[in-house]
């Protein structure tokens, strides 16, 4: 079986994007934590923009997806919080320079 990395689940939840602002979930700071047990039983914390985010639970559902994909990975567990809230200072460097924070 393939191994799980959380970069390699990272770099998957990468590719699942914000429909409004168009770039990675990880890149603007929505993912919060990824673990892996030794099952490869995968949990991902994630949060969104506001709690009235529309594009919640199509975001939802394509976590789900991205991180099932990743080879070797048994079982998945996206949980959404609102703890400690998103802000702009969560988004990488790269996010803040193109949406010019």
């Amino acid at each position: 079986m393939s191994e799980v990395t959380k970069q390699i689940v990272l770099d998957a939840l990468n590719q699942v994007e914000d429909p409004e602002l168009m770039m990675g979930i990880v890149d603007i700071g929505l993912v919060y934590e990824v673990e892996i047990d030794e099952d490869k039983n995968v949990h991902a914390t994630y949060s969104l923009t506001s709690m009235g985010c529309p594009a919640g639970p199509h975001i939802a559902s394509e976590i789900d997806r991205a991180i099932r994909e990743v080879p070797g990975v048994n079982e998945v567990e996206a949980e959404l919080v609102w703890s400690p809230p998103w802000t702009p200072e969560r988004m990488s460097e790269d996010a803040k320079f193109a949406l010019g924070f």
